[in-house]
C-alpha cells in the first residue's frame, strides 16, 4: 500500500510516523520549505484575500487576489505558499504537557508556554527522529486530487530555483489512500459587512486580516477595530494593549465569543457592525491620501446603533474557511451546511462533512483526514488519529459497514448540528480518545495488534490543570456553554 499524506505540520508528522510504524509506505508533500505547519513563522505576509471572502472552495490563491504562480514576479514563492497567520508573539495556550507526543519527548526544562520557535522546533524535531522529514516533499503543492478506480491521483507542483530564477516541475503521482494534513488556518473568512470591502480599497494598508498580523509596534498610539471577539482577536487584542491607543473588539454575542475579562485595560467589547461609512460615491474618487497619523475619517456604525470614530486601523478577526481546492469536486459553495449531501465535504466552510469519528471519508474510508476537531490538546488528539488510521490501513483494526457509519454520523448531526460546533470536542475529548482507544483494543485482540493505551497519567494530571485554569480565567459558565456545541 502507498499512502499520500498533504502537509507537513503536527498532523501530517504524527500520521506519517504511525504509517511507518506500521510498515506502510507514505510520501508527505509540503509546500512549504520546512515542517511546522501553523507554527512555522514566516516575517513576510501573504496577499490580500478579496473583500469579502465567501467562496471556501477558492483556497487560498482565489482569482481576485491571484490564483497562478507567475513565474516572472518575485513573490512567486508566497504565491505557491502563502505564509500562514503565526505572528511574533505566539505561544501555545495548550499547555506543552498537554501536547507531549508518544513519539517525542520535550527537551528537559521546557515550560508550559513557549515561543512559538520551540513549539515549530519540537515538530521539525519530530520529524527528524521518526524518520517522516526524510519522506517529505518540501516546495511542493498538491494541486489536484481525483479518484479513478482504485487509485488517488495526485497532480503536484515543486517550485524551485535556478540561479534564483524560480522554476516549476510538474508531476504525477498514484496512491492507494490519502491522508488530509493540511490544517485549517489558510483560507480567510472576511464577511460582507456595508462599506468594508470600500475601506480596504481605499485605505488597503488599514484594513487587514489577523493572518498578516505579525506584531504590535505598528499600531503604536492607534485606535484600532477588532472584528469578531474569538481567540486570535482576543490575544492580538492583549498584544496591543502596550502600543495601542484604544481597542475596540465586535461581538456578535456568539457562543465561542471569549469573555470580555480578557481584554487589556484599553480594551473595550462593542456590538456587531451594521456598516462603515463611505464617502459619496461622487467624491471617492477625490478622497485625499490619508497622513500615517491620521485616522480614517469616516465612521463605523455599530448594530446597537453606537457610533465609533477616529478609527485607524481595522483587523478582521473572523476567522477561516474550511477549503479543500486540491479536491474542489467534493466543494459545493452555494449549498447551506444543513443542506450537505452524502458525498460533499465542504459546503460554507464551516466544516467536513460525511467523516466517520473526524478521520474517514463514510463513502470511501481510503481518503481520510487528521487534525480537523478543535477546542483539543491538538497534537496529542492528532496523534491518537493517526494511530487509528494506520491501525485500519494496517489491517489491524476494521471500520464499521457504512450503513453503521453513517447512523452514527447523523446521530451526532442530531446532537451537534451542522457548521462550527459539528467538530468541537470541548468537554468530550477524553471520551472521543476512550473510544478510539476501545474499538482499537477491542479490533486489536482479534487481530493480532498491540494493545493501545490511552492518555497517560501525566497527561490526565496536566488536563485537570488546564480545566482549573480555564475556569479561573473564563468561568464555569463559558466552558460549560462551549461544552454544549
Amino acid at each position: 500500500m502507498k499512502v499520500g499524506i498533504v502537509g507537513a505540520g503536527i498532523s501530517g508528522v504524527v500520521a506519517g510516523a504511525h504509517l511507518e510504524k506500521a510498515n506502510i509506505d507514505y510520501t508527505v508533500f509540503e509546500r512549504s520549505s520546512a515542517p511546522g505547519g501553523i507554527w512555522l513563522y514566516d516575517e513576510r505576509i501573504d496577499s490580500d484575500s478579496p473583500y469579502p471572502a465567501v467562496r471556501p472552495s477558492g483556497g487560498d490563491r482565489d482569482e481576485a487576489s491571484g490564483s497562478t504562480l507567475n513565474l516572472a514576479n518575485d513573490d512567486s514563492d508566497i504565491k505557491h505558499a502563502p505564509p500562514g497567520p503565526c505572528y511574533d508573539g505566539l505561544t501555545n495556550n495548550v499547555s506543552t504537557r498537554l501536547l507531549k507526543l508518544q513519539l517525542n519527548s520535550w527537551p528537559p526544562g521546557t515550560v508550559d508556554y513557549v515561543n512559538h520557535r520551540v513549539i515549530n522546533d519540537y515538530i521539525r524535531d519530530t520529524s527528524e527522529k521518526v524518520g517522516v522529514n526524510e519522506r517529505t516533499l518540501y516546495n511542493t503543492k498538491v494541486e489536484k486530487i481525483e479518484k479513478s478506480g482504485a487509485k488517488w491521483h495526485f497532480k503536484t507542483t515543486t517550485l524551485t530555483r535556478d540561479r534564483s530564477e524560480p522554476k516549476k516541475l510538474d508531476q504525477s503521482w498514484s496512491f492507494d489512500a490519502i491522508v488530509i494534513a493540511s490544517g485549517h488556518y489558510h483560507v480567510c473568512r472576511i464577511p460582507d459587512i456595508p462599506g468594508l470591502a470600500e475601506w480596504k480599497r481605499k485605505w488597503p494598508s488599514r484594513v487587514q486580516h489577523s493572518k498578516n498580523y505579525r506584531r504590535p509596534g505598528p499600531f503604536k498610539s492607534q485606535n484600532v477595530l477588532l472584528i469578531g471577539a474569538g481567540t486570535s482577536s482576543t490575544d492580538i487584542a492583549r498584544e496591543l494593549g502596550s502600543e495601542a491607543s484604544t481597542i475596540y473588539q465586535t461581538s456578535r454575542g456568539g457562543s465561542f465569543d471569549l469573555p470580555s475579562t480578557l481584554l487589556p485595560g484599553n480594551g473595550f467589547r462593542v456590538s456587531d457592525i451594521e456598516s462603515f461609512e463611505t464617502p459619496p460615491l461622487a467624491d471617492s474618487e477625490n478622497e485625499p491620501d490619508l497622513d500615517p497619523v491620521d485616522p480614517i475619517p469616516y465612521k463605523v456604525i455599530l448594530r446597537d446603533k453606537r457610533v465609533l470614530s477616529d478609527i485607524h486601523r481595522v483587523i478582521v478577526c473572523t476567522g477561516y474557511h474550511i477549503s479543500l481546492p486540491f479536491l474542489s469536486d467534493y466543494h459545493s459553495d452555494g449549498t447551506p451546511a444543513t443542506q450537505a449531501s452524502d458525498t460533499i465535504l465542504v459546503t460554507d466552510g464551516t466544516q467536513i462533512h460525511n467523516l466517520h469519528k473526524d478521520i474517514f471519508y463514510i463513502p470511501d474510508p481510503t481518503l481520510t483526514f487528521i487534525g480537523v476537531p478543535y477546542f483539543t490538546a491538538t497534537f496529542t488528539l492528532f496523534e491518537f488519529q493517526a494511530v487509528a488510521l494506520a491501525a485500519v490501513l494496517s489491517g489491524k483494526a476494521q471500520l464499521p459497514s457504512q450503513d453503521e457509519m453513517r447512523s452514527e454520523y447523523h446521530e451526532r448531526t442530531r446532537e451537534k448540528g451542522t457548521g462550527k460546533a459539528f467538530h468541537s470536542l470541548a468537554g468530550h475529548e477524553v471520551q472521543y480518545v476512550n473510544s478510539l482507544v476501545g474499538w482499537l483494543n477491542q479490533d486489536g485482540q482479534r487481530l493480532g495488534a498491540n494493545p493501545v493505551e490511552g492518555h497517560t497519567a501525566a497527561w490526565h494530571a496536566a488536563d485537570a490543570d488546564r480545566k482549573k485554569f480555564l475556569e479561573e480565567k473564563l468561568g464555569r459558565k463559558f466552558l460549560e456553554q462551549i461544552a454544549l456545541n
